[in-house]
Protein backbone atom coordinates (compact mmCIF):
# COMPACT_ATOMS: atom_id res chain seq x y z
CA UNK A 1 0.00 0.00 0.00
CA UNK A 2 1.35 3.41 -0.96
CA UNK A 3 1.98 5.93 1.76
CA UNK A 4 0.46 9.41 1.70
CA UNK A 5 3.55 11.00 0.11
CA UNK A 6 3.46 8.69 -2.92
CA UNK A 7 -0.31 8.90 -3.23
CA UNK A 8 -0.11 12.70 -3.39
CA UNK A 9 2.80 12.58 -5.82
CA UNK A 10 0.96 10.13 -8.05
CA UNK A 11 -2.06 12.46 -8.12
CA UNK A 12 0.11 15.44 -9.03
CA UNK A 13 1.84 13.52 -11.82
CA UNK A 14 -1.46 12.28 -13.24
CA UNK A 15 -2.96 15.77 -13.23
CA UNK A 16 0.05 17.29 -14.98
CA UNK A 17 0.31 14.49 -17.53
CA UNK A 18 -3.31 15.12 -18.52
CA UNK A 19 -2.64 18.87 -18.75
CA UNK A 20 0.43 18.50 -20.97
CA UNK A 21 -1.23 15.97 -23.27
CA UNK A 22 -4.49 17.87 -23.74
CA UNK A 23 -5.33 18.59 -27.37
CA UNK A 24 -5.98 22.24 -28.22
CA UNK A 25 -8.95 23.20 -30.40
CA UNK A 26 -9.80 26.37 -32.32
CA UNK A 27 -12.27 28.75 -30.71
CA UNK A 28 -15.64 29.11 -32.43
CA UNK A 29 -15.20 32.84 -32.97
CA UNK A 30 -13.25 33.84 -36.08
CA UNK A 31 -12.90 37.22 -37.77
CA UNK A 32 -11.22 36.17 -41.00
CA UNK A 33 -7.65 37.10 -40.10
CA UNK A 34 -6.78 35.37 -36.82
CA UNK A 35 -7.90 32.12 -35.17
CA UNK A 36 -7.58 31.82 -31.41
CA UNK A 37 -7.31 28.45 -29.65
CA UNK A 38 -9.22 27.49 -26.52
CA UNK A 39 -6.52 26.43 -24.08
CA UNK A 40 -3.52 28.38 -22.87
CA UNK A 41 -0.37 26.69 -24.14
CA UNK A 42 1.71 27.47 -21.04
CA UNK A 43 0.76 28.30 -17.47
CA UNK A 44 2.42 28.00 -14.09
CA UNK A 45 0.92 24.51 -13.86
CA UNK A 46 2.87 23.45 -16.97
CA UNK A 47 6.23 23.91 -15.24
CA UNK A 48 7.83 20.61 -14.20
CA UNK A 49 6.93 19.24 -10.80
CA UNK A 50 10.63 18.63 -10.16
CA UNK A 51 11.17 22.41 -10.33
CA UNK A 52 8.60 23.08 -7.68
CA UNK A 53 8.77 20.10 -5.33
CA UNK A 54 11.51 18.26 -3.54
CA UNK A 55 10.52 14.72 -4.56
CA UNK A 56 12.61 12.97 -1.91
CA UNK A 57 10.36 11.77 0.94
CA UNK A 58 13.35 11.80 3.30
CA UNK A 59 13.87 15.57 2.91
CA UNK A 60 10.28 16.57 2.11
CA UNK A 61 8.00 14.04 3.84
CA UNK A 62 4.94 16.30 3.63
CA UNK A 63 5.46 16.90 -0.11
CA UNK A 64 5.47 20.68 0.23
CA UNK A 65 6.13 22.96 -2.71
CA UNK A 66 9.63 24.42 -2.34
CA UNK A 67 9.73 26.86 -5.28
CA UNK A 68 6.51 28.59 -6.24
CA UNK A 69 5.83 29.55 -9.87
CA UNK A 70 3.40 32.43 -10.24
CA UNK A 71 3.08 32.89 -14.00
CA UNK A 72 4.39 32.04 -17.47
CA UNK A 73 4.05 34.87 -19.99
CA UNK A 74 5.66 37.30 -22.49
CA UNK A 75 7.56 34.65 -24.44
CA UNK A 76 9.78 34.72 -27.48
CA UNK A 77 9.46 31.95 -30.07
CA UNK A 78 11.42 30.26 -32.84
CA UNK A 79 11.31 27.10 -34.93
CA UNK A 80 14.41 24.97 -34.45
CA UNK A 81 15.17 21.46 -35.69
CA UNK A 82 11.53 21.01 -36.67
CA UNK A 83 10.21 21.86 -33.18
CA UNK A 84 8.34 24.95 -32.04
CA UNK A 85 10.23 26.53 -29.16
CA UNK A 86 8.74 29.03 -26.74
CA UNK A 87 11.34 31.01 -24.83
CA UNK A 88 9.16 31.71 -21.82
CA UNK A 89 9.31 34.33 -19.12
CA UNK A 90 8.67 32.43 -15.90
CA UNK A 91 7.96 34.38 -12.73
CA UNK A 92 8.33 32.89 -9.26
CA UNK A 93 6.38 33.67 -6.14
CA UNK A 94 9.36 35.87 -5.26
CA UNK A 95 8.59 38.18 -8.24
CA UNK A 96 11.87 37.36 -9.99
CA UNK A 97 11.59 36.36 -13.63
CA UNK A 98 13.82 33.94 -15.49
CA UNK A 99 13.80 32.24 -18.88
CA UNK A 100 12.92 28.65 -19.71
CA UNK A 101 12.38 26.82 -22.98
CA UNK A 102 9.30 24.74 -23.78
CA UNK A 103 8.94 22.79 -27.01
CA UNK A 104 6.06 21.36 -29.01
CA UNK A 105 5.90 19.14 -32.10
CA UNK A 106 3.05 21.14 -33.67
CA UNK A 107 3.18 24.60 -32.03
CA UNK A 108 -0.42 24.37 -30.79
CA UNK A 109 -0.35 21.96 -27.84
CA UNK A 110 1.79 19.37 -26.02
CA UNK A 111 4.36 21.95 -24.92
CA UNK A 112 6.88 20.55 -22.46
CA UNK A 113 9.60 22.49 -20.63
CA UNK A 114 13.21 21.48 -20.95
CA UNK A 115 14.62 20.07 -17.72
CA UNK A 116 16.53 23.19 -16.66
CA UNK A 117 15.78 26.88 -16.97
CA UNK A 118 18.18 29.00 -19.04
CA UNK A 119 21.30 30.06 -17.18
CA UNK A 120 22.26 33.43 -18.62
CA UNK A 121 25.73 34.81 -17.97
CA UNK A 122 25.61 37.77 -15.58
CA UNK A 123 27.71 40.84 -16.41
CA UNK A 124 26.43 43.30 -13.80
CA UNK A 125 25.93 42.34 -10.16
CA UNK A 126 23.23 45.02 -9.90
CA UNK A 127 21.00 43.27 -12.44
CA UNK A 128 17.91 42.19 -10.50
CA UNK A 129 15.39 40.97 -13.03
CA UNK A 130 15.39 39.80 -16.66
CA UNK A 131 12.34 39.38 -18.89
CA UNK A 132 10.52 39.62 -22.25
CA UNK A 133 13.10 38.15 -24.59
CA UNK A 134 12.81 38.44 -28.38
CA UNK A 135 14.63 35.82 -30.44
CA UNK A 136 16.09 36.72 -33.83
CA UNK A 137 17.75 34.25 -36.18
CA UNK A 138 20.12 36.74 -37.80
CA UNK A 139 21.77 36.38 -41.18
CA UNK A 140 25.17 36.49 -39.46
CA UNK A 141 24.50 32.90 -38.32
CA UNK A 142 23.77 33.57 -34.64
CA UNK A 143 20.45 33.40 -32.81
CA UNK A 144 20.20 36.54 -30.69
CA UNK A 145 18.13 37.10 -27.60
CA UNK A 146 17.28 40.72 -26.76
CA UNK A 147 15.66 41.26 -23.37
CA UNK A 148 15.02 43.74 -20.60
CA UNK A 149 17.69 43.90 -17.93
CA UNK A 150 16.30 45.68 -14.89
CA UNK A 151 18.04 47.07 -11.84
CA UNK A 152 17.22 49.48 -9.06
CA UNK A 153 17.62 53.20 -9.74
CA UNK A 154 20.41 54.11 -7.35
CA UNK A 155 19.62 57.82 -7.70
CA UNK A 156 16.11 57.35 -6.27
CA UNK A 157 15.25 59.21 -3.09
CA UNK A 158 15.76 57.32 0.19
CA UNK A 159 12.91 54.93 0.85
CA UNK A 160 11.88 54.68 -2.81
CA UNK A 161 12.20 50.99 -3.55
CA UNK A 162 10.25 50.92 -6.80
CA UNK A 163 12.23 53.23 -9.09
CA UNK A 164 14.19 51.19 -11.62
CA UNK A 165 16.37 51.38 -14.72
CA UNK A 166 15.30 49.48 -17.84
CA UNK A 167 18.30 48.50 -19.94
CA UNK A 168 18.58 46.13 -22.90
CA UNK A 169 20.47 42.88 -22.48
CA UNK A 170 21.93 40.97 -25.44
CA UNK A 171 22.84 37.27 -25.64
CA UNK A 172 23.47 34.91 -28.52
CA UNK A 173 23.59 31.18 -29.08
CA UNK A 174 23.85 28.53 -31.77
CA UNK A 175 22.32 25.63 -29.85
CA UNK A 176 20.13 27.11 -27.05
CA UNK A 177 22.38 25.38 -24.52
CA UNK A 178 25.41 27.67 -24.33
CA UNK A 179 24.93 31.45 -24.27
CA UNK A 180 27.33 34.29 -24.91
CA UNK A 181 26.45 37.47 -23.06
CA UNK A 182 27.35 40.71 -24.86
CA UNK A 183 27.50 44.14 -23.21
CA UNK A 184 24.13 45.78 -22.67
CA UNK A 185 22.90 48.19 -25.32
CA UNK A 186 24.12 51.68 -24.53
CA UNK A 187 21.37 54.32 -24.63
CA UNK A 188 20.62 57.70 -23.10
CA UNK A 189 17.07 56.52 -22.31
CA UNK A 190 15.30 53.65 -20.66
CA UNK A 191 14.98 50.96 -23.32
CA UNK A 192 12.47 48.13 -23.28
CA UNK A 193 10.93 46.23 -26.18
CA UNK A 194 14.10 46.39 -28.27
CA UNK A 195 14.07 44.02 -31.23
CA UNK A 196 16.88 42.99 -33.58
CA UNK A 197 16.04 43.10 -37.29
CA UNK A 198 16.92 39.72 -38.88
CA UNK A 199 19.03 41.14 -41.74
CA UNK A 200 21.89 43.57 -42.11
CA UNK A 201 20.85 47.00 -43.34
CA UNK A 202 23.54 49.00 -45.11
CA UNK A 203 26.03 46.54 -43.67
CA UNK A 204 24.93 47.25 -40.10
CA UNK A 205 22.82 45.63 -37.41
CA UNK A 206 19.41 47.27 -37.13
CA UNK A 207 17.30 47.61 -34.00
CA UNK A 208 13.72 48.63 -33.32
CA UNK A 209 13.76 50.59 -30.08
CA UNK A 210 11.33 52.34 -27.76
CA UNK A 211 13.09 55.21 -25.92
CA UNK A 212 11.27 56.42 -22.84
CA UNK A 213 12.13 58.95 -20.18
CA UNK A 214 10.93 56.90 -17.23
CA UNK A 215 10.80 53.25 -16.28
CA UNK A 216 7.03 53.20 -16.89
CA UNK A 217 6.14 56.45 -18.68
CA UNK A 218 7.22 57.15 -22.23
CA UNK A 219 7.54 60.87 -21.54
CA UNK A 220 8.64 62.56 -24.77
CA UNK A 221 9.34 59.19 -26.40
CA UNK A 222 7.44 59.29 -29.68
CA UNK A 223 6.95 55.58 -30.28
CA UNK A 224 8.72 52.72 -32.02
CA UNK A 225 12.06 53.87 -33.42
CA UNK A 226 14.85 52.55 -35.63
CA UNK A 227 18.59 52.68 -35.22
CA UNK A 228 21.62 51.20 -36.95
CA UNK A 229 24.44 49.68 -34.91
CA UNK A 230 28.02 49.45 -36.13
CA UNK A 231 29.12 46.66 -33.79
CA UNK A 232 26.73 44.29 -31.98
CA UNK A 233 29.58 43.40 -29.61
CA UNK A 234 29.55 47.00 -28.40
CA UNK A 235 26.08 48.24 -29.31
CA UNK A 236 25.62 51.98 -28.95
CA UNK A 237 22.58 54.03 -29.97
CA UNK A 238 23.75 57.24 -31.61
CA UNK A 239 20.53 58.38 -33.29
CA UNK A 240 16.98 57.03 -33.48
CA UNK A 241 14.43 57.55 -36.26
CA UNK A 242 10.71 57.36 -35.49
CA UNK A 243 9.00 54.54 -37.41
CA UNK A 244 5.59 54.06 -35.78
CA UNK A 245 4.39 56.98 -33.69
CA UNK A 246 1.98 57.01 -30.80
CA UNK A 247 -1.05 59.28 -31.26
CA UNK A 248 -3.72 61.00 -29.19
CA UNK A 249 -6.97 59.10 -28.60
CA UNK A 250 -5.80 55.88 -30.21
CA UNK A 251 -4.89 52.42 -28.92
CA UNK A 252 -1.27 53.59 -28.65
CA UNK A 253 -1.51 57.01 -27.07
CA UNK A 254 0.35 56.09 -23.85
CA UNK A 255 2.96 53.74 -25.31
CA UNK A 256 3.65 51.37 -28.14
CA UNK A 257 6.37 48.80 -28.60
CA UNK A 258 7.65 46.30 -31.12
CA UNK A 259 6.66 42.71 -30.45
CA UNK A 260 8.63 39.89 -32.11
CA UNK A 261 11.07 40.43 -34.99
CA UNK A 262 9.19 41.32 -38.19
CA UNK A 263 8.37 38.70 -40.82
CA UNK A 264 9.73 39.22 -44.33
CA UNK A 265 7.04 38.98 -47.02
CA UNK A 266 6.82 39.83 -50.72
CA UNK A 267 4.87 42.99 -49.84
CA UNK A 268 7.11 44.25 -47.04
CA UNK A 269 8.11 43.61 -43.45
CA UNK A 270 5.15 42.52 -41.34
CA UNK A 271 5.21 43.81 -37.74
CA UNK A 272 3.29 42.80 -34.63
CA UNK A 273 3.32 45.43 -31.88
CA UNK A 274 1.51 46.35 -28.69
CA UNK A 275 -0.34 49.57 -28.03
CA UNK A 276 -1.14 50.99 -24.62
CA UNK A 277 -3.74 53.49 -23.50
CA UNK A 278 -4.97 54.77 -20.17
CA UNK A 279 -8.47 53.84 -19.03
CA UNK A 280 -10.42 53.91 -15.77
CA UNK A 281 -8.99 50.55 -14.68
CA UNK A 282 -5.39 51.40 -15.57
CA UNK A 283 -3.27 50.64 -18.63
CA UNK A 284 -4.92 48.59 -21.40
CA UNK A 285 -2.57 46.65 -23.70
CA UNK A 286 -3.70 45.43 -27.13
CA UNK A 287 -1.90 44.05 -30.19
CA UNK A 288 -1.76 45.67 -33.61
CA UNK A 289 -0.08 45.18 -36.98
CA UNK A 290 1.80 47.44 -39.36
CA UNK A 291 3.84 47.01 -42.53
CA UNK A 292 7.15 48.58 -43.56
CA UNK A 293 9.02 48.75 -46.85
CA UNK A 294 11.02 45.72 -47.93
CA UNK A 295 14.06 47.69 -49.05
CA UNK A 296 13.79 50.35 -46.33
CA UNK A 297 12.42 48.65 -43.19
CA UNK A 298 12.25 51.97 -41.34
CA UNK A 299 9.67 53.30 -43.84
CA UNK A 300 6.02 52.78 -42.83
CA UNK A 301 3.72 51.77 -45.71
CA UNK A 302 0.57 50.51 -43.94
CA UNK A 303 -0.89 50.94 -40.46
CA UNK A 304 -4.46 49.65 -40.00
CA UNK A 305 -6.73 51.48 -37.57
CA UNK A 306 -7.32 50.04 -34.14
CA UNK A 307 -6.28 46.77 -32.61
CA UNK A 308 -5.59 43.42 -34.23
CA UNK A 309 -6.24 41.51 -31.00
CA UNK A 310 -7.51 42.64 -27.59
CA UNK A 311 -8.17 40.78 -24.32
CA UNK A 312 -11.28 38.62 -24.42
CA UNK A 313 -13.15 36.69 -21.70
CA UNK A 314 -10.72 35.10 -19.21
CA UNK A 315 -7.78 36.75 -21.00
CA UNK A 316 -8.79 39.95 -19.22
CA UNK A 317 -8.12 38.46 -15.78
CA UNK A 318 -4.75 37.98 -14.15
CA UNK A 319 -1.89 39.58 -12.27
CA UNK A 320 -2.04 42.70 -14.46
CA UNK A 321 -5.52 42.65 -15.93
CA UNK A 322 -6.72 43.79 -19.36
CA UNK A 323 -3.41 43.08 -21.09
CA UNK A 324 -2.31 41.25 -24.23
CA UNK A 325 1.39 41.15 -25.02
CA UNK A 326 3.26 39.30 -27.78
CA UNK A 327 6.97 38.96 -28.40
CA UNK A 328 7.02 35.69 -30.32
CA UNK A 329 5.60 34.41 -33.61
CA UNK A 330 6.70 31.82 -36.15
CA UNK A 331 6.18 31.92 -39.91
CA UNK A 332 6.13 28.41 -41.41
CA UNK A 333 7.26 27.61 -44.93
CA UNK A 334 3.66 26.93 -46.01
CA UNK A 335 2.59 30.49 -45.15
CA UNK A 336 1.01 29.71 -41.78
CA UNK A 337 1.84 32.11 -38.96
CA UNK A 338 1.69 30.91 -35.36
CA UNK A 339 1.27 33.77 -32.88
CA UNK A 340 2.13 33.36 -29.22
CA UNK A 341 0.64 35.94 -26.90
CA UNK A 342 0.31 36.43 -23.15
CA UNK A 343 -2.79 37.54 -21.33
CA UNK A 344 -2.75 39.69 -18.21
CA UNK A 345 0.84 38.80 -17.27
CA UNK A 346 -0.31 35.32 -16.30
CA UNK A 347 -0.41 32.74 -19.12
CA UNK A 348 0.53 32.04 -22.75
CA UNK A 349 -1.93 31.50 -25.60
CA UNK A 350 -1.68 30.61 -29.27
CA UNK A 351 -3.45 31.91 -32.37
CA UNK A 352 -2.88 31.23 -36.06
CA UNK A 353 -3.17 33.10 -39.32
CA UNK A 354 -1.42 33.16 -42.70
CA UNK A 355 0.91 35.59 -44.43
CA UNK A 356 -1.73 36.27 -47.08
CA UNK A 357 -4.44 37.06 -44.54
CA UNK A 358 -2.20 39.31 -42.47
CA UNK A 359 -1.06 41.21 -45.55
CA UNK A 360 -4.66 41.58 -46.74
CA UNK A 361 -5.58 42.90 -43.30
CA UNK A 362 -2.70 45.39 -43.30
CA UNK A 363 -3.14 46.66 -46.84
CA UNK A 364 -6.94 46.82 -47.00
CA UNK A 365 -7.95 47.91 -43.51
CA UNK A 366 -8.33 51.68 -43.37
CA UNK A 367 -5.82 53.76 -41.39
CA UNK A 368 -7.01 55.59 -38.31
CA UNK A 369 -8.93 58.74 -39.29
CA UNK A 370 -8.22 60.16 -35.82
CA UNK A 371 -11.76 61.44 -35.21
CA UNK A 372 -15.31 60.14 -34.89
CA UNK A 373 -16.57 61.56 -38.18
CA UNK A 374 -13.87 59.63 -40.06
CA UNK A 375 -15.06 56.39 -38.42
CA UNK A 376 -18.66 57.12 -39.45
CA UNK A 377 -17.53 57.79 -43.03
CA UNK A 378 -15.55 54.54 -43.13
CA UNK A 379 -18.45 52.36 -42.07
CA UNK A 380 -20.85 54.29 -44.31
CA UNK A 381 -18.60 53.59 -47.28
CA UNK A 382 -18.68 49.88 -46.47
CA UNK A 383 -22.47 49.92 -46.15
CA UNK A 384 -22.91 51.76 -49.46
CA UNK A 385 -20.60 49.37 -51.29
CA UNK A 386 -22.41 46.37 -49.81
CA UNK A 387 -25.83 47.73 -50.79
CA UNK A 388 -24.67 48.19 -54.38
CA UNK A 389 -23.24 44.69 -54.48
CA UNK A 390 -26.37 43.09 -53.00
CA UNK A 391 -28.58 45.03 -55.37
CA UNK A 392 -26.61 43.73 -58.33
CA UNK A 393 -26.82 40.17 -57.00
CA UNK A 394 -30.62 40.36 -56.82
CA UNK A 395 -30.99 41.50 -60.43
Amino acid sequence: MKDQFHQQLEALLKEQTQLLAAKNHPCSSYNGYVQRFRNPVLTAAHTPLFWRYDLNPATNPLLLQRFGVNAVFNSGAIKWKGKYLIFARVEGYDRKSFFAIAESPNGIDNFKFWDYPVRLPEIDSRETNVYDMRLTAHEDGWIYGIFCSERRDETARPGDLSSAIAATGIVRTRDFCSWERLPNLKSKNHQRNVVLHPEFVKGKYALYTRPQEGFIDAGKGGGICWTLIDDINNAVIETEQLVEERLYHTIKEAKNGEGPPPIKTHKGWLHLAHGVRQCASGLRYVLYLYLTDLAAPEKLIASPAGYFMAPEAEERIGDVSNVLFANGWIADADGKVVIYYASSDTRMHVATSTIDRLLDYCLHTRPDGLKSSASVKAISDIITANKKYLALQSV
